[in-house]
């Protein structure tokens, strides 16, 4: 009777996870992050690995960790792999129900751009569901369950257009500026995301513009204390063309300036032709 050798036990795929965010992204804090536990699990997890293995991955200095040469040569190949992975997993999803599109998409594109549109894409494709995530910055698209992202990105892939700022306020307070030294004389609004905008104009102006008013957290609520007269906001074309369509803001001067980062809507997969995620790019490409 033949005797079969013990199995060797196999490693946990979460510990194999952990490993390689933490590997990727240099460090269990940031690890955790993107994994969404914490940074003790990622702790616990990669000490189950190296226990495993019988080798460190890791080298623990007062300062943090750091690959070691063994968790340097294995980092692509597990890269490689999970990435691999995330995509097989997005078209599982896709097949499961392949009228629903998932779009991450930056708070106020989100908001300003993308929810306006929504209605008239609705009637362009009734038969295709959308679900949108606002997040503040891109996710991977290879290892998260969304098939197009929308953000403003200094990358030229998928831009629909580039971002161009100028200052827009309410008619009334329009009214009040002559030229750009008037603005000295208002309350300048500003939002923490774009916390240069202010000195990027200014300085294409000619003009000394600092901020001296409330700075928001949430662009589409600075839009609307805008609108309410609070002061005046560096305006970015794509989130205030509807305001400025309807007359709810101005622009008090004709500078405008166009910086190195285009509003981009992009995938890191390929879709078929005609499916529902196709479909929907499409349509917010040619709508842009």
């Amino acid at each position: 009777m033949a005797v079969a050798p013990p199995r060797p036990k196999d490693i946990p795929l979460n510990a194999l996870r952990a490993f390689e965010a933490a590997a990727r992204l240099g460090g269990f804090a940031a690890a955790a992050q993107e994994l969404g536990v914490t940074p003790g699990a990622i702790t616990a997890h990669v000490k189950t690995l190296e226990a495993a293995l019988g080798a460190a991955l890791f080298e623990r200095t007062p300062r943090g960790v750091q690959l070691n040469g063994l968790g340097r040569k294995v980092l692509p190949s597990f890269t490689e792999a999970f990435d691999g992975l995330g995509l097989a997993v997005q078209t599982l999803r896709n097949e499961a129900a392949p009228s629903t599109v998932h779009i991450a998409a930056l708070p106020s594109l989100a908001q300003l751009w993308l929810s306006p549109r929504l209605p008239a894409l609705r009637a362009a494709a009734p038969d295709i569901s959308i679900s949108i995530t606002a997040m503040e910055a891109p996710p991977n698209l290879k290892r998260t369950p969304y098939d197009l992202s929308l953000f403003f990105s200094n990358d030229s892939g998928g831009a629909l257009s580039r971002d161009v700022i100028f200052p827009v306020c309410s008619p009334g307070l329009a009214a009040r500026l002559r030229s750009p030294q008037d603005l000295s004389q208002v309350s300048l609004l500003s939002d923490s995301t774009w916390a240069n905008d202010w000195a990027i104009w200014s300085a294409a102006a000619g003009c000394e513009c600092t901020p001296r008013g409330p700075v928001f957290s949430l662009y589409t609520l600075a839009v609307e204390e805008t609108v309410n007269g609070a002061g005046v906001l560096m305006g970015h074309e794509a989130l205030v063309a509807l305001h400025l369509a309807s007359g709810e803001l101005v622009a008090p001067f004709d500078l405008k300036v166009e910086m190195d980062r285009s509003l981009s809507l992009w995938s890191q997969r390929h879709f078929r032709s005609g499916s529902a995620a196709d479909r929907v790019m499409q349509w917010l490409r040619e709508n842009n």
